[in-house]
């Protein structure tokens, strides 16, 4: 199986990686072009169209001026390592073997607005550009539009190169939204976390994207190749709830009874 995640907004280039080993992204020179697009907004254009603050905006306008190939390990970072949000606070990568993250590497990838589909040890070098970015290029008014169908052949490529026969989709609605699972060569399984809250099962958000990266981990540690093996993820109080489940939506419940 081939799990895809979303990316993090929060990035943590300070602490060194564990390992040198490191690949170069699939679409550099596509992410080059969104690139050139970004240097042509100002700051406040910037925190505009981002919906950020005009702190996060210099400091974007800055890294996308310094943005420069060839990518090498003094200014980029392994994405799985750079990355610092919930789901990635569950994933740990930094507590990840050697062999771990080489078992990631074939089998994991991560969705990215700017660079499109990145592996785990792919260095990335620092930015932000959220996937539902309505940033106007030359292909159209949106990533999505800029993108089109390339994030969803290299997802398939990755599928016939690993011979996975399912598509494990632990990413948010607004990066998966950039695959299109009617051209995919194998069917998605959507996990879903609930937690009992206020008298019934609800997603919560930020326990939902922690559990995202926690069944990452579960998967990788235990070298899950075939789905059904996620049925016995029973990280931090989660359990497969069978019964609200279906072929194609598997819930994992934690709280009241499941």
């Amino acid at each position: 199986m081939i799990i895809v995640l979303s990316p993090a907004k929060s990035l943590d280039y300070r602490t060194p990686p564990t390992l040198c080993e490191h690949s170069q992204p699939l679409f550099l020179d596509q992410a080059q072009l969104l690139i050139e697009d970004l240097r042509q907004l100002s700051p406040p254009q910037l925190a505009s169209l981002m919906k950020i603050s005009d702190q996060l905006a210099a400091l974007n306008f800055a890294r996308y001026a310094d943005w420069a190939q060839p990518f090498t390990s003094g200014k980029a970072k392994q994405a799985v390592l750079a990355f610092n949000g919930d789901v990635y606070d569950g994933l740990d990568a930094p507590t990840l073997s050697p062999a771990d993250l080489q078992f990631a590497q074939r089998h994991l990838r991560i969705l990215s607005g700017l660079y499109g589909l990145l592996r785990p040890l792919d260095l990335m070098q620092p930015y932000r550009l959220e996937m539902g970015t309505r940033l106007r290029n030359a292909r159209g008014r949106d990533l999505y539009a800029f993108w089109g169908d390339r994030i969803t052949e290299a997802v398939n490529a990755a599928l016939r190169e690993t011979g996975a026969r399912v598509l494990i989709n632990l990413a948010s609605e607004e990066y998966f939204k950039s695959v299109k699972p009617k051209q995919l060569a194998v069917p998605v399984i959507q996990p879903v976390f609930e937690d009992w809250s206020g008298g019934r099962f609800r997603v919560v958000s930020f326990y939902a994207k922690r559990a995202r990266g926690l069944m990452a981990r579960f998967a990788i540690v235990n070298r899950l190749q075939d789905a059904e093996g996620l049925k016995d993820f029973a990280t931090d109080g989660y359990a497969h709830a069978a019964a609200a489940s279906d072929d194609q939506v598997w819930v994992f419940r934690r709280g009241g009874a499941v």
